[in-house]
């Protein structure tokens, strides 16, 4: 096989492992809490501590890997998440499935970014787009598959080899990648600014832990308090630090690029929304419904079919009608079919709520692709790498931030309800809260100029307009013809 094939095969196995198991595990929930003998709300600690560990060590791997070879990181990682998984399915005890989560979380921080990274540096620029291709698809297969095959092994066998299986996957990752990956590193890596990394870290661990654990009893009030805290201090000394170093391994000046700030802020807003959705919706499924794991899977899975069926369209979609304007209605759009959930009872026909899931999926996927690709419309090659390690941080805040919205949430509503059982009415004011949270990301979107990314997504900026009504007096040729090799070639990289 072709250098331009396997390489990306080889990352794409390390993405379908991570990418399959965050839907898995959103299944199993139910099951795994009342086997080690917790709540399920408790037990989004488990989902919550993962994201918050690739967010504190995300900012690292572009180090690493330039240090000691992306092949040799890329590898270790792979091994560490085997690790995380070996840990989950032996854990017997909250502390002890949190734990594990961290370790896989520290494994998928530097897997993701390095396996990128590997992809690069292997292939050549004219090859680069099909190996994008060979990547991208198995790398969408595990959250289309996660949640029925979570299900069904949750169902008929055990919540432990839903783990397990991450095992067999990560060990002929690692044989290819030694086998077949030349050891490329930097000959002049940057120095790693530890400082702000340690401050950085301390600051989103201690904000997003402390929210996290707020009203669940696990600690007491005094510790969350300080937790925050110590936290807010933590990153207005991190930003501090960040204005005297040449090197800051979270360069917020980037922020002042008006696409880079539309993305991160709305973004922010659309992923907490949205990121509650995958934690909610088989909760209310499994405990509301009472579908076993493997029916709420099949249910699950027809949001990630909508998902990838945008996919080929999302390029042309955006090239016709720009991003400002298809991110500020789609938001809204998405928002609608997010709360469209709350309607959801256990007398809702499957297939009604499998339509509305597909569909809202649909639009979903259309805006975390315009999110994704405008964030990088202004950015310059030498700011890329530190942007895209801004951005990665941001949507791992962003997601966890939703969990823990989502099910504070149900538990402010049952503590209303005077209620001590979860029920399925306890779910339908969480998917309003977080649709509204969606919705507001429109705002962000909104503020950005009409032709806000015109040069990626290939749409001419002929008669473009202002918000304000005011037409550009000088609009440059170049940017009103664009041939069709030009177009073709940004679907490839929108898609």
């Amino acid at each position: 096989m072709q250098k331009e094939r396997l390489i990306p095969l080889i990352v794409a196995a390390a993405l379908f492992m991570e990418n399959m198991d965050a839907t898995v595990i959103a299944t199993s929930l139910p099951a795994i809490a009342a086997d080690i003998g917790t709540s399920p709300l408790t037990l989004k600690l488990a989902i919550t501590s993962y994201l918050l560990s690739l967010a504190v060590f995300i900012p690292a791997s572009g180090w690493a890997a330039d240090r000691f070879g992306a092949r040799t990181v890329f590898s270790a990682a792979i091994a560490v998440f085997m690790v995380g998984s070996i840990g989950c399915a032996l854990a017997h005890s909250i502390n002890d499935f949190v734990a594990a989560r961290i370790l896989q979380g520290i494994g998928g921080a530097m897997m993701t970014p390095v396996g990128r990274l590997v992809l690069l540096r292997s292939i050549d620029k004219a090859a680069l787009v099909g190996a994008m291709a060979w990547m991208t698809v198995p790398a969408l297969i595990g959250p289309v598959i996660g949640p029925p095959l979570g299900g069904f092994i949750t169902t008929y066998f055990s919540w432990h080899w839903i783990f397990l299986i991450n095992i067999p996957i990560g060990l002929a990752g690692i044989f290819f990648a030694q086998r077949y990956i030349d050891p490329i590193r930097s000959e002049n890596p940057e120095r790693l600014d530890v400082y702000g990394l340690v401050l950085a870290g301390i600051g989103v661990a201690g904000i997003a832990f402390g929210l996290s654990v707020a009203g669940l009893g696990l600690l007491p009030w005094p510790v969350v308090t300080g937790l925050i805290v110590v936290g807010c201090g933590s990153l207005l000394l991190y930003l501090r630090h960040a204005r005297r170093t040449a090197s800051p391994v979270l360069d917020f000046s980037l922020m002042r690029l008006t696409t880079l700030r539309a993305s991160l802020t709305g973004g922010f807003l659309f992923r907490l929304g949205i990121g509650a959705l995958p934690f909610l919706l088989p909760l209310l499924m499994q405990i509301g419904f009472g579908l076993t794991p493997f029916q709420s899977g099949l249910v699950t899975f027809a949001s990630s079919a909508g998902a990838m069926g945008m996919k080929p369209l999302a390029a042309r979609i955006i090239r016709t009608f720009g991003f400002r304007r298809i991110m500020t209605i789609n938001a809204l759009v998405s928002a609608v079919f997010l709360a469209a959930c709350a309607l959801f009872t256990p007398a809702t026909p499957l297939l009604l709520i499998m339509i509305i899931l597909l569909v809202g999926g649909f639009f979903r996927s259309l805006q975390f692709t315009a999110i994704n690709t405008v964030a990088y419309a202004e950015v310059q090659t030498p700011q890329m790498s530190r942007a895209t390690t801004l951005v990665s941080v941001g949507q791992q805040l962003a997601i966890s931030a939703g969990v823990a919205v989502g099910a504070f949430t149900v538990e402010a509503t049952m503590a209303l309800r005077h209620s001590s059982t979860l029920s399925a009415d306890d779910f339908a004011p969480a998917f309003v809260v977080v649709a509204a949270l969606s919705a507001l990301s429109a705002f962000s979107f909104w503020r950005m100029p009409d032709d806000a990314g015109s040069e990626i997504s290939g749409r001419k900026a002929i008669d473009i307009s202002s918000r304000k009504g005011e037409v550009s007096a000088v609009t440059s040729t170049a940017t009103k013809k664009a041939t069709e090799e030009t177009q073709d070639a940004r679907d490839q990289r929108l898609g």
